[in-house]
C-alpha cells in the first residue's frame, strides 16, 4: 500500500517537474538573480560594445537536398553580414541527386564533396580541417535563416565566457496535422526553456538546425556520433564555456510530412541520447559542474529516461490505488488521466490530418514522444541506430520569405 502511494506521487512529481516544474522553477531563479544583481549594483545600463564583425564560417552538411539547394544558396548569400568577413562551406559527401553540382554553379562557395557517405559526424570532422575563422556556424540545408542571424549570433562573442551560441529553432505550421501542431508547441515550449536556460547560465544542447561555437574550442566527432549538436555543445560546456543563447537569429524549417517521418528523427535522437549520455559522463559530476548538472538533470536526463517510465508506472500505481483504497481524489486523478489517454488515441486518428484539433494531436504527440524513448533505447542496446540514416521528409518545400 504505502510502496504503491509513494509510487503514485513520486511519478506525478516527475512528470509536473520535467513538463512544468522546471520552468517554472527557472522562472524563479532567474527572477531572483536579475533582483540580487541589481541590489549589488552589478547591472548598470551598457550600451552593447560596437560589433567588430569576427570573421565567420557557415558550415552545412548537405545529403541529397537538391529540391531545397537552391533556395538555401540564396538565403545564405542574402544574410546581412560583411560579404568579406562571412565565408560558406558545404559538403555533399555521398548525395547522388545532384546537390553537389548545383553548388559548384556558386564561386562564393566552398564545396567538399566525395562520393562514399559516412554520416554528418565524419562530414563536420573534415570539413572542420579547413575552418580557418575564430568562429564557426553550423546549419540545416532545409533551413532558412532571418537576414540578422550571423550578426545577432556574433555579438554574444563580446563576452569572452561564451564559447558558443544557439540560434532559435522555428517550425513553419502550413497545416493542421499533428506533426505541425505538436512539434510547433513544442519548440516554442523549448525556446522558452533555452531563453530562461540561457539567463540562468548554459544551454544545454543546442538544435543542430543553427547554433555555433568558438572555432578552437572544436574537438573531432566520434565518427559513430548520432547527436553531434549536443555532444559538441556539451564538450564546451565541460571546458568552462557558456552556451548562449540568441532568440533574435533563427531557423525556420518545415514539420516533417507524416507522424511516420517524425517518428524515424524522434526514435534516432532518442538512440543518440543515450549513446551521448554513456560518453558524456562528466555531465554527471554534480561536484565538478553543479549548475551544469542541475540544468543536464532538468532538461534532458528526465525526459530522457524517468519520465517515459513515469508515464505507465503513474497509470498502473493509480488504478491500484483506487482499487485499494478508493478514495475520490485517486478516482479523480484516475479519470484525468483516462481522459488524457482517450483524448491522445482520439489524436492518433487524426495525426495526418488537416483539421485543428490542437488539444487532441498535442495529447498524441505527448505519448507519442515519450513512445520514442522506448523504441530508441532498445535501438541504442541493440546497436542499431547507425550515424547513416534515412533522412524524414518534410512537408512540401520551404519559404525564404522570413
Amino acid at each position: 500500500m504505502h510502496t504503491v502511494y509513494y509510487c503514485f506521487w513520486v511519478c506525478l512529481g516527475i512528470i509536473f517537474y520535467s513538463y512544468v516544474g522546471y520552468g517554472l522553477l527557472l522562472m524563479i531563479l532567474t527572477t531572483g538573480k536579475r533582483l540580487v544583481a541589481r541590489m549589488l549594483n552589478k547591472r548598470r545600463a551598457k550600451p552593447d560594445p560596437p560589433l567588430n564583425y569576427p570573421e565567420v564560417t557557415l558550415v552545412i552538411a548537405a545529403y541529397n537536398e537538391a529540391e531545397v539547394i537552391e533556395e538555401k544558396i540564396a538565403n545564405c548569400l542574402n544574410l546581412d553580414y560583411p560579404s568579406d568577413k562571412l565565408s560558406f562551406l558545404f559538403i555533399t559527401d555521398g548525395s547522388n541527386d545532384g546537390t553537389d553540382q548545383i553548388i559548384a554553379r556558386y564561386p562564393q562557395i566552398r564545396l567538399l564533396h566525395q562520393p562514399e557517405r559516412k554520416g554528418k559526424s565524419a562530414a563536420l570532422n573534415r570539413a572542420m580541417k579547413y575552418v580557418t575563422t575564430p568562429i564557426t556556424v553550423f546549419c540545416d540545408a532545409n533551413t532558412i535563416l532571418n537576414r540578422p542571424a550571423i550578426t545577432r549570433i556574433a555579438m554574444q562573442y563580446n563576452n569572452k565566457r561564451v564559447g558558443g551560441v544557439a540560434g532559435e529553432k522555428k517550425i513553419r505550421v502550413v497545416d493542421g496535422s499533428t506533426t505541425g501542431s505538436g512539434e510547433g508547441l513544442y519548440w516554442r515550449y523549448e525556446s522558452l526553456l533555452k531563453r530562461l536556460d540561457a539567463r540562468l547560465y548554459t544551454v544545454t544542447g543546442a538544435a543542430g538546425e543553427l547554433f555555433s561555437i568558438r572555432t578552437d574550442l572544436w574537438e573531432p566527432l566520434p565518427e559513430n556520433a548520432i547527436l553531434d549538436d549536443f555532444v559538441i555543445s556539451s564538450r564546451i560546456n565541460l571546458k568552462g564555456y557558456k552556451i548562449g543563447y540568441e532568440p533574435t537569429a533563427y531557423a525556420t524549417e518545415l514539420p516533417s510530412s507524416t507522424i511516420k517521418e517524425e517518428k524515424k528523427r524522434k526514435v534516432r535522437i532518442s538512440a543518440g541520447a543515450f549513446q551521448a549520455m554513456s560518453w558524456l559522463k562528466p555531465l554527471f559530476n554534480v561536484y565538478k559542474h553543479p549548475l551544469l548538472f542541475f540544468q543536464f538533470f532538468s532538461h534532458r536526463f528526465l525526459r530522457w529516461t524517468l519520465t517515459p517510465l513515469a508515464f505507465p508506472t503513474l497509470l498502473i500505481s493509480n488504478s491500484l490505488m483506487v482499487f485499494i483504497d478508493g478514495g475520490t481524489f485517486f478516482a479523480i486523478a484516475l479519470l484525468l488521466q483516462g481522459i488524457f489517454y482517450l483524448f491522445a488515441l482520439i489524436g492518433a486518428f487524426f495525426r495526418d490530418s488537416n483539421r485543428r484539433l490542437p488539444l487532441l494531436k498535442v495529447c498524441y504527440y505527448i505519448v507519442f514522444m515519450n513512445y520514442s524513448v522506448y523504441l530508441g533505447f532498445f535501438r541504442f542496446l541493440k546497436g542499431e541506430q547507425t550515424v547513416v540514416w534515412d533522412k524524414a521528409l518534410r512537408q512540401n518545400v520551404l519559404s525564404s520569405a522570413v
